[in-house]
């Protein structure tokens, strides 16, 4: 037949099946996971233009940098954890991070290429949230004061924006990964985390900007081209989840989570693995069906 290779391995045809089984059965999720990014920065752009531009009434109303920073994050905290409980949210899992879905599919839980697929609508969302916060507020959110609501290091550089973004990015997953496996606490993990969104914008803010998310900060840096120390935000959220999960495997002698969601008690279709996995010295491997939520 024209146009076949017949020379293709076995595995190269399983592995050409897998990305088309994977958009065929999942394209779902990749538009919710997309759509819900891009409304994490639309309302994120949102938020910085009514608390920063020299135009906004809030902008004179509030004089005070750390009364705003509260309000930005109290704002965007209250934001992702709407995201995440709407019926979107709960199919798709609610990560609106490629560092965590990463994360996820380190811990097995994330098929490759529903990595691969979830990354790209991740930073496609993020890139037209800004774009149409900026059309349908006349631009004003490409102000200097603002920058698109960029993620950029502080005072101190590059550096120690490295390092904040490092440790705020661990407590970020681990904090996801003991909620969410946590009877009791399962059900609350958004609010875990729009709690840690608010506190992490409020505090850490004057040092990396508060990213967490390399598709938060590739959104804000492609309209304003603020492509200074983009390495830091792309290298360091994904450096502190992945020592997150190395830290949950080992305090769960190995016992990896249940599932990717960060809301699991609900009735919507999941595409994540299921169930927990320990690896013991043989090289086998023990399955625990068990949820970790009732």
């Amino acid at each position: 037949m024209r146009g076949v290779n017949r020379h293709r391995t076995s595995d190269e045809l399983k592995h050409e099946l897998s990305v088309v089984t994977s958009l065929r059965l999942h394209w779902a999720e990749y538009v919710m996971e997309l759509t819900a990014m891009g409304l994490y920065l639309f309302f994120t752009c949102l938020f910085a233009t009514l608390l920063q531009h020299p135009a906004s009434p809030l902008r004179h109303l509030l004089t005070n940098n750390i009364v705003r920073r509260v309000c930005f994050g109290f704002s965007v905290g209250a934001t992702l954890v709407a995201i995440v409980l709407t019926p979107w949210g709960k199919q798709s899992g609610g990560h609106l991070n490629p560092a965590m879905t990463f994360t996820f599919y380190r811990l097995g839980k994330v098929d490759f290429w529903d990595a691969i697929f979830y990354g790209v609508a991740q930073f496609a969302g993020a890139t037209a949230g800004v774009a149409i916060a900026t059309a349908l507020l006349l631009g004003a959110p490409g102000h200097p004061t603002i920058h698109y609501a960029a993620t950029l290091p502080g005072m101190y550089g590059p550096a120690v924006a490295f390092i904040a973004e490092v440790a705020i990015s661990f407590a970020l997953m681990l904090t996801v990964l003991f909620t969410s496996n946590h009877n009791l606490l399962s059900r609350y993990t958004p609010y875990f985390v729009g709690a840690l969104y608010a506190i992490f914008i409020t505090l850490e803010t004057p040092l990396s900007g508060m990213s967490m998310n390399p598709a938060r900060t590739f959104g804000s840096a492609f309209l304003g081209r603020y492509w200074h120390a983009l390495w830091v935000y792309f290298l360091a959220p994904t450096l502190g989840m992945l020592v997150a999960a190395e830290l949950f495997l080992w305090v769960r002698g190995g016992i990896g989570p249940y599932c990717a969601k960060l809301h699991h008690a609900n009735d919507k279709r999941c595409v994540f693995r299921h169930g927990t996995q320990q690896a013991d010295p043989k090289g086998t491997t023990k399955h625990e069906t068990a949820p970790a939520a009732p």
